[in-house]
């Protein structure tokens, strides 16, 4: 028996080829050292406070009510009450008449609508071009379905005299995105708001892009997961509005950062039926449905907000006041202790500089690890706060380009936001004392 439990052994590789390299991930690593060590978190990109009364409302009601057939399975592609909302909302905002069962896609949160892009379009040697930073998931997504992707930076420019830095002072440079296009290249990636920086694209910035677009006719894949968390007045303008746009377009949605509610995985996408048959076919053929009861109560936050669009009392008009405030506040905590916010104009996020730190954790030279990232573990260890290096928004080849930014998410309850200012004071009183 033993000698053929022996044999019985694999020895040749388990795991597919296109996973080589992919293995390792930022999320998993912090958030085991922020539940390892008791952290203020300030590292993950969710609320700690709840959803608005009226969407845990909707949801008992969903999950108590008599229509008991919203604990079975609905439409694959988006429970009908819900498509059908989307279909009306996202086309009032894109002026179109939008058909709920052809154009829009319910699907399990935004990381599965991006997951059925890259696995519907991009084929084997296909370039895809992505915006750095980026949402990390995008390279390794690329690279699982076959694709090369092609990195363009946005390059800081410095800000005015005495003035705190800004995302929009991170830039394109028009001649460096043009010279990523090429007959390989089959889509791009759009993060506006951007997550890491906070970055709102202006409207010129966009048509650079939608130019580019329609002149090597390649596809857009648009994340506007923080599309309704623009600060300062700052207008969120959907690609797919622009000329030559919309039929090349996916737009990306979520309800978790729409609603506040992260841990329901509510996505959706919505564009042309000539893209979305090809995202249905991955999405039948992946996690066929998402839970029926959170898209119910989904659909009836939407009803109420179509209802109330523009008013005051929108959740849609109070969250990025509630946010810009959150915001404001950390700028200024990070600000007074000199770690150098850059001002994010829209989104959870601000990244701030931590050049006048580094006394604190010492470079030890010929490290493969970029210094941000060791600074945001040592920070979690020693001090008890939870941030993200900047560098894991980067490949590899660009890591060690802004190693000097750390990325925090202040879509948080005053007392955590607090929590981290106390930590922050406390660190520059002993940094200041002989």
């Amino acid at each position: 028996f033993l000698s053929l439990s022996l044999q019985a052994k694999m020895s040749r590789p388990v795991q597919a080829q296109r996973l080589e390299g992919i293995d390792k991930n930022i999320w998993v690593e912090f958030v085991k050292l922020a539940a390892t060590y008791s952290t203020v978190n300030l590292g993950q990109g969710f609320p700690d406070f709840p959803p608005p009364d009226f969407l845990k409302e909707t949801f008992m009601r969903a999950l108590s009510g008599e229509n008991h057939m919203l604990h079975q399975y609905t439409r694959a592609f988006g429970h009908p009450p819900l498509v059908k909302i989307l279909a009306q909302f996202f086309g009032k905002l894109l002026g179109r008449d939008l058909d709920p069962m052809t154009n829009v896609m319910v699907t399990v949160g935004a990381y599965q609508a991006l997951f059925c892009c890259f696995q519907a379009f991009v084929d084997e040697g296909n370039e895809v071009i992505i915006i750095e930073p980026f949402f990390d998931c995008y390279e390794p997504m690329v690279k699982m379905a076959g694709g090369t992707p092609v990195f363009v930076p946005l390059r800081p420019k410095p800000p005015k005299d005495g003035k705190l830095a800004s995302s929009a002072d991170w830039q394109l440079d028009p001649a460096e995105l043009a010279s990523k296009f090429s007959e390989r290249t089959k889509a791009i990636v759009l993060n506006s708001p951007n997550n890491p920086l906070g970055k709102v694209f202006s409207r010129g910035e966009l048509e650079l892009i939608a130019d580019l677009c329609v002149k090597h006719d390649i596809l857009c894949i648009s994340d506007e997961v923080y599309e309704w968390l623009v600060y300062d007045g700052k207008e969120h303008i959907r690609i797919a509005s622009l000329q030559g746009m919309w039929d090349r377009t996916v737009i990306i949605g979520s309800a978790g950062k729409t609603f506040s509610a992260t841990g329901w995985k509510v996505g959706w996408t919505v564009g042309p039926n000539r893209l979305l048959q090809h995202l249905r076919t991955v999405h039948q053929n992946s996690v066929y449905h998402c839970a029926t009861v959170a898209q119910e109560a989904v659909a009836q936050g939407f009803q109420r907000e179509l209802e109330l669009y523009g008013k005051p009392e929108s959740y849609f008009v109070q969250l990025p006041k509630e946010l810009q405030q959150k915001r404001d506040w950390l700028v200024q905590s990070l600000d007074a202790v000199g770690m150098k916010p850059i001002v994010p104009e829209g989104t959870y996020f601000l990244v701030a500089d931590i050049s006048e730190f580094k006394s604190d954790v010492p470079d030890v030279p010929d490290s493969d690890e970029p210094y941000d990232s060791r600074f945001a573990k040592w920070m979690i260890k020693n001090k008890g706060l939870a941030a993200i290096p900047l560098s894991a928004f980067y490949c590899g080849a660009h890591k060690n380009n802004y190693n000097h930014f750390i990325r925090f998410c202040f879509a948080k309850e005053e007392a955590t936001l607090k929590a981290a200012n106390n930590i922050l004071q406390k660190w520059k009183r002993e940094k200041t004392s002989p």
